[in-house]
């Protein structure tokens, strides 16, 4: 079956966006770790409108002797959890950090500490948190799965048609022999059954010639 060139272009268009953009995404959320990068999904409008609910931040380490008041840092609170606020405050001497989201009214309970540092966002990207979140859970998770597949399937089913149809142009025009029909000798067989006929010495010495 021979694709028509109309469809087989929407295939290999459709396969070059979809691998390109699954791509970029694997760079986006994977990939950035190679260079040092930590990725996190905001969760809370509490750093708006810099920081919007639904975006990813890219988180560089940084020293805590590095950050001065009004930086961004995000660091772990006492559960793990990570957060993203801004250091209003810091106390060198006790190794602490006072921090405030920005869209709140009062400062952060409890300072953090130095130790808890995980670095100074270098730059986000909005809406792409949804995303990360909605593929790392059911039923996300299914759904990247699927379109996995069709990927696959995108990029191997033209090949698997130009394959089929490569067989069927192969055999055009081969006739087999029909029962009891035998095939008639060339005038090479013919002169290699008089040569063999009358060098009966020559078989098992000329195999390579």
């Amino acid at each position: 079956m021979k694709i028509p060139k109309g469809i087989k272009k929407a295939f290999d268009v459709a396969s070059t966006v979809i691998v390109s953009l699954v791509v970029i995404f694997a760079v986006l959320l994977v990939g950035v770790r190679l260079i040092g990068l930590k990725v996190f999904a905001v969760i809370s409008g509490s750093m708006e409108p810099d920081y919007p609910v639904g975006s990813l931040i890219y988180v560089k380490s940084a020293d805590p002797t590095e950050i001065a008041v009004n930086d961004v840092i995000t660091f772990l609170l006492p559960d793990n959890t990570p957060a993203t606020h801004r250091v209003v405050r810091i106390d060198a001497e006790n190794r602490h950090f006072y921090t405030k989201g920005d869209s709140n009214d009062s400062e952060d309970g409890p300072p953090v500490h130095f130790n808890n540092l995980l670095g100074r966002p270098v730059f986000v990207i909005p809406y792409l948190g949804y995303v990360a979140h909605y593929i790392q859970h059911p039923p996300g998770l299914y759904v990247a799965i699927a379109a996995a597949a069709i990927l696959l399937v995108l990029a191997f089913l033209p090949d698997l048609f130009k394959a089929d149809g490569t067989k069927k142009e192969n055999g055009k025009g081969e006739t087999p022999n029909t029962e009891g029909e035998k095939p008639q000798p060339t005038d090479s067989d013919k002169t290699s059954s008089e040569e063999v006929a009358s060098s009966p010495d020559s078989v098992g010495k000329q195999k390579m010639g």
